[in-house]
């Protein structure tokens, strides 16, 4: 933890001396000076990685630095925030912070790294040699294993069987079970049966959790039948409710109700649900028997079993192997283990994310008997514990396991809400900006972050929720019993990382607001507008992270209770705040790197003074306007890594003087008008670009402003919304695109959404050299018939087609030779998905959604694709279709 922490400080010393040395000239040669000491630092915490692990007098020792560094961080800091204050408060009379105090400080800070680096009785510097330290850890992609549900067979089948039931009115089935039991595996694998599929045309998941509130629960269900508007966001929690039963009136379906809490929070949700509707299913799952009871006086909560030895020691192999095979070599420890892990799924899963790692097909086999042996060892000490303890202890024991780099950053996960879809773009960023993400040569810290992530997934500790079209992770979720861990132990005193703030039961904010000054983190994801009112103070807290699921406008008075109360902030998240305009004292909070802000007025503006926060790495603006008017250079903002909003921004005219645009990767939503030449040439390494507005301006203009897009060389994302206001069909329509060769050479994935294209236009996309990923959403293309062409689409892998009129698309194999997946949203008209299709190798997902004419031509894909793949030797893939709604 301290080696990503002395990187961050020196990285921001070099920034100040490098880019600010008018804040800090009264202090330049303490800080010099305490960069070299920095680098002593550094130097012993490399040449010390392998050692510390085993030696407690190291592991103190390195908390002490992380400690130095903290109060340096917070010293310098807090100098730099006053003299920027200073420096703006009278042009005539710049008066600086106390620079004897700052040189007091510093030097304090000095002595102590010298006291700590010099105590020879502590440890011999003398021993550490850097060829001892562990090597460079490969990037290794996450394990993305399926759920395995080892002894849910028997309990799947009772409870598919009450689901086949036939009852006079709603039906609700529970399943009950402490946490790490694997209810929501069950349930899941229940949901996603085929059988089941095939009997619920409609199937609709929601998270509940402790905290949740009815109007997301209730928009969370009604987005699986429509769209969800402004007007049906702005309903009240009964009309929302009203709503909801009326949709699920009729029909069968299936609601699953994962983790809800009390017999209360069921009453609340009760009133969406129609109790008439003998076809209907409501799966609940809870830890408290007395949910299951309330919710169903007729048949008694299914509560889940542990699982047996056998059970237990197939999952472990499972987990760790891939297969229920495993060397006999490692039987008898492995038996040990899991007979330990007391029949609790979770505690089997969490232990084989630690035995992975400690097996290798090319390891020598004494080796790993000899590791394993010391797992099987270290439960020794809380054999006597209940189950829900020892669980408690095995994820304890998994925390101890990692690696320092990725302590904090499985501790940070602890920061989002129970039950919460955590994007990864979001929390990588957040990571970056934390400092928690130590730099590898020649690899981004993006790409690294996305390595610390990858390894906490293949240690079980967080679980790949969403894949993106690449296969990479799009979203993740953490096991509550997990996040209670991270909660708990990033408070500890030891740690002190962040605190949660919640509600107590007389009614007051816990921990009290008074003491704020004590923590390094804040989130608070309830009760948000009452906690600002109360203006909280955090002299060293570094993020506010705020997820409420209730969006609101703070109110004028309390606007600024936040720059004033938390003034060293890295990390801001506040998209749920509404702001109607940004306070003055936001840009005094010079050190943030990452900030989410939303606007809730008709006309949006980012004013030139954001250029004072020139920290920022990733700013994320998103607002009710339909565009976003930004008075700032960005390109000027020598830090900016990542720009993005749900609006069309209008960039600035950038200075002749900017020196930024280099480091930025992701940019969008910008105008059309805001792609110029002078734009693309200060931003010349983006990834990422979205384009929204009217987009005849940039096809069509004679000045050749997509042609400036052609000079990205790394551009590997392209999106193109059009997006015109009361507009006829007509008037939408592009007439058509640019040749291939004006399109980024390195495009790997295109989105176009409401263009209007013609089909014929497709074959100038087939051209793209490396086009991996194609997302055809709302109206993209229009017409009848699509006959594609010869020749093109050679690296295909992902086609997305939504809401089209096409009824007849002519193709074959030889047009989509690498295609893997195709996914068709609301394409109602369409008769039938060519049957060659099935003939391309790789292909393995076919998703129908709202699409049902083509539903039969899908059934004789995978019925062929079954067939091809009955004929490969060894474990060929297997292919999977899906249809919603189901075909009756």
């Amino acid at each position: 933890m301290a080696d990503a922490a002395v990187e961050f400080l020196l990285e921001n010393l070099k920034q100040l001396l490098l880019h600010h040395v008018d804040l800090i000239k009264d202090a330049k040669n303490q800080l010099e000076k305490l960069e070299n000491d920095l680098r002593l630092f550094k130097a012993f915490l490399r040449d010390s990685v392998k050692k510390r692990r085993k030696d407690q007098t190291l592991r103190e020792l390195v908390r002490q630095i992380q400690s130095v560094v903290y109060e340096a961080e917070d010293v310098i800091d807090l100098f730099v925030t006053r003299a920027a204050e200073n420096k703006n408060r009278n042009i005539f009379f710049r008066a600086q912070p106390n620079r004897g105090q700052i040189n007091e400080q510093v030097d304090s800070v000095c002595r102590k790294i010298k006291d700590i680096y010099g105590d020879k009785s502590r440890v011999d510097i003398a021993f550490l040699n850097v060829d001892e330290g562990d090597p460079p850890e490969q990037i290794e992609a996450p394990i993305l294993r399926k759920d395995n549900v080892v002894g849910f067979e028997d309990e799947a089948e009772t409870l598919m069987g009450y689901l086949a039931e036939k009852t006079e009115q709603l039906d609700v089935i529970s399943i009950i079970g402490m946490p790490g039991l694997g209810k929501t595996t069950l349930a899941g694998k229940i949901f996603h049966d085929p059988e089941i599929q095939y009997q619920f045309p409609v199937r609709i998941w929601i998270y509940v959790s402790q905290d949740f509130t009815k109007k997301d629960v209730f928009l969370s269900i009604l987005k699986e039948f429509t769209r969800i508007t402004e007007d049906i966001s702005r309903k009240s929690d009964q009309e929302l409710a009203s709503l909801v039963a009326s949709f699920l009136a009729s029909g069968k379906f299936l609601l699953v109700m994962d983790d809800v809490w009390t017999a209360a929070d069921w009453d609340k949700l009760l009133i969406a649900l129609p109790k008439g509707n003998k076809n209907g299913k409501v799966l609940i799952t809870s830890r408290q028997e007395e949910v299951g009871r309330y919710t169903n006086r007729f048949r008694d909560p299914h509560r889940l079993r542990f699982l047996t030895l056998e059970e237990s020691w197939l999952l472990l192999r499972l987990e760790v192997f891939g297969k229920p095979e495993s060397p006999p070599e490692l039987e008898f420890e492995g038996r040990e283990i899991a007979e330990r892990c007391s029949g609790l799924p979770l505690a089997i899963v969490i232990i084989g994310g630690i035995l992975v790692k400690k097996f290798s097909a090319s390891a020598e086999m004494r080796a790993m008997k000899r590791a394993w042996g010391k797992v099987a060892a270290s439960f020794n000490t809380y054999l006597h514990y209940d189950p829900e303890e020892r669980m408690d202890k095995i994820v304890s024991l998994s925390y101890e396991k990692l690696p320092s780099h990725l302590r904090e950053c499985f501790l940070y996960v602890g920061m989002f809400p129970e039950d919460f879809e955590i994007p990864v773009w979001k929390l990588i960023r957040m990571w970056i900006a934390e400092g928690l993400i130590q730099r590898r040569d020649n690899i981004s810290l993006e790409e690294t972050a996305e390595s610390y992530l990858d390894d906490l997934i293949n240690r079980n500790l967080v679980r790949a929720d969403k894949l993106k079209a690449d296969g990479r992770v799009k979203t993740c979720r953490v096991h509550d019993l997990l996040r209670d861990f991270c909660r708990i132990e990033a408070g500890n005193e030891r740690e002190n990382f962040f605190q949660e703030i919640k509600i107590s039961s007389d009614g007051g904010f816990q921990p009290p607001v008074s003491e704020g000054n004590k923590y390094r983190r804040l989130c608070i994801h309830s009760n948000v507008s009452r906690f600002l009112t109360e203006k909280p103070r955090g002299p060293s807290v570094r993020s506010f992270v705020c997820f409420s699921k209730d969006e609101f406008p703070i109110e004028s008075e309390y606007i600024s209770a936040i720059p004033e109360g938390f003034k060293l902030l890295r990390v801001l998240e506040a998209k749920p705040i509404k702001f109607t305009k940004l306070p003055s004292e936001l840009y005094r909070l010079l050190h943030l790197r990452y900030i989410v802000l939303a606007f809730n007025s008709t006309s949006a503006v980012l004013p030139a003074a954001f250029s004072k926060l020139f920290n920022i790495q990733t700013l994320i603006v998103d607002t009710t306007s339909r565009t976003l008017d930004i008075k700032v250079d960005i390109l000027n903002m020598i830090q900016l890594r990542h720009f993005k909003t749900n609006a069309s921004a209008s960039l600035c005219k950038t200075g002749k003087s900017s020196r930024g645009g280099e480091q930025i990767q992701t940019l969008g939503t910008i105008s059309p008008e805001s792609c110029s030449e002078e734009v693309f040439g200060k931003a010349r390494n983006l990834k990422k670009l979205g384009i929204r507005g009217k987009l005849t301006w940039l096809l069509e203009n004679k000045k050749g402003s997509f042609d400036s897009l052609g000079k990205l060389g790394n551009l590997e994302k392209l999106k193109l919304i059009n997006d015109i206001i009361l507009c006829s069909e007509a008037e939408r329509q592009l007439h058509g695109l640019p040749p291939a060769y004006k399109f980024p050479t390195q495009l790997r994935s295109l989105t176009l959404c409401d263009t209007s294209l013609d089909w014929g236009h497709m074959s100038i996309l087939g051209s793209l050299d490396k086009l991996e990923v194609l997302k055809l959403k709302d109206k993209a293309f229009w017409g009848e018939t699509w006959e594609a062409t010869a020749g093109g689409f050679r690296h295909l892998e992902v086609l997305h087609i939504g809401r089209t009129n096409l009824e007849n698309w002519i193709a074959s194999n030889h047009h989509f030779p690498r295609l893997k997946r195709l996914e068709l949203k609301n394409c109602e008209n369409l008769r039938e998905v060519p049957i060659q299709l099935a003939d391309i190798p790789n292909f393995q997902l076919l998703d129908l959604h709202r699409s049902n004419h083509a539903a039969a031509s899908a059934k004789r894909i995978e019925g062929r694709k079954r067939r091809h793949e009955d004929q490969q030797p060894g474990n060929a893939r297997r292919f999977k279709l899906s249809v919603f709604p189901p075909d009756e």
